[in-house]
């Protein structure tokens, strides 16, 4: 392709040629190299991106791969598996062909990820460990799948690191009452606990509130978005699954308690957030609430916990509780299996009358 001089500047430029995705021929015109070696660089690389060659460097086929994948997730999820890549997976692989990285190469870069320590010196949980080998394998299953590379080394190394499941931690009714006589000096923190306790939804969920998702005259609550913070910016998103979006029954006491909070915003709009805070906000007061009741501390997801517990404890089944909180059936049969009433004794009992019943 031609390489040019810009007398001018004294600077080299690039006119690459190249057909698209659509068929049709395109240009690029590239400028402001100091040597024509970075221009010839640049172009060989271009192109090989437009090719999808495996035989590209590691860090040019990254660059595709966030191209295809960026569009499909939320921000705040591909903001967590950019910054794995950039940290933890190009220092490593970036100059490489992605061809040329073997099982033998993901096994030694395993095994130096394994003695990194963060600046408290901690080495990676197992957890983080899996999620970092499970980005790198992405990577190259995208390969396979999409630009014929042969195999994914990744997935013939083999994992590092267990997903562990955090303790699963939840307040008793009783706890609950106790912790939020103690948020009562502070309306807003009171009617923010209120309605992730009653209602069960994810603190993103509550954060997102408007006035308008509430429907006082049917007692309804409708979940269809999340809130994050990112990058200094408030985003509001989808909720975290089709499945979270959901309309929530509110508990009679609950709807009048929000729709006398909702009336202290004077002159609130609409589509104005009704809990104007931060996740940090109530991590604080969380440790002010356990700390003046004596309740234990738990995390604002086990809140969440609380709620679905307290739901099995009332007898409701996986199906009416997943439904509520926006899981599958399946995961809640799962997660809380050790909370449902044992079936153990009526099995062996029906059973027994099975084995002793003549047809």
């Amino acid at each position: 392709m031609p390489i040019f001089k810009n007398e001018d500047t004294k600077t080299w430029y690039v006119m690459a040629r190249y057909t698209d995705w659509k068929g049709e021929r395109k240009q690029k015109c590239k400028r402001g190299f100091a040597t024509r070696k970075d221009a010839l660089d640049w172009e060989r690389e271009f192109l090989q991106q437009r090719q999808a060659d495996v035989e590209m460097p590691f860090d040019s086929f990254v660059e595709l791969y966030k191209k295809d994948i960026k569009p499909r997730l939320k921000e705040n999820t591909w903001l967590t598996k950019e910054s794995i890549i950039d940290k933890k997976i190009l220092p490593y692989f970036a100059k490489r062909k992605l061809c040329d990285i073997t099982a033998k190469d993901v096994i030694d870069w395993q095994n130096e990820i394994r003695t990194i320590r963060d600046a408290r010196g901690n080495l990676h949980s197992a957890t983080y460990l899996k999620t970092i080998h499970n980005q790198l394998s992405a990577i190259f299953n995208h390969a396979v799948r999409y630009y014929d590379l042969r195999l994914n080394p990744a997935a013939k190394a083999g994992n590092m690191g267990v997903e562990e499941r955090k303790e699963m931690l939840f307040w008793t009714k009783a706890e609950y009452q106790q912790f939020s006589d103690a948020m009562m000096d502070k309306p807003m923190s009171y009617y923010a606990f209120q309605v992730l306790y009653w209602c069960g939804i994810r603190v993103g969920e509550l954060l997102a509130l408007t006035p308008a998702d509430f429907d006082f005259e049917r007692g309804i609550l409708s979940i269809s978005k999340s809130y994050q913070r990112l990058k200094g910016k408030d985003i509001i998103t989808t909720p975290k699954t089709k499945k979270s979006n959901r309309k929530i029954l509110m508990p009679e006491f609950l709807a009048q308690e929000m729709k006398d909070y909702i009336k202290m915003f004077y002159g609130a709009k609409s589509n104005d957030r009704i809990f104007p805070i931060s996740k940090h906000y109530l991590h604080h007061e969380m440790d002010r609430g356990s700390k003046v009741t004596g309740v234990k501390r738990i995390r604002i997801h086990d809140i969440r916990h609380s709620h679905v517990s307290l739901l099995i404890d009332m007898g409701f089944s996986a199906l009416a509780i997943a439904d509520r909180v926006g899981h599958e059936s399946i995961d809640i049969t799962y997660r809380y299996a050790h909370l449902f009433p044992s079936k153990q004794k009526e099995m062996a009992t029906q059973l027994d009358f099975q084995a002793t019943t003549k047809e």
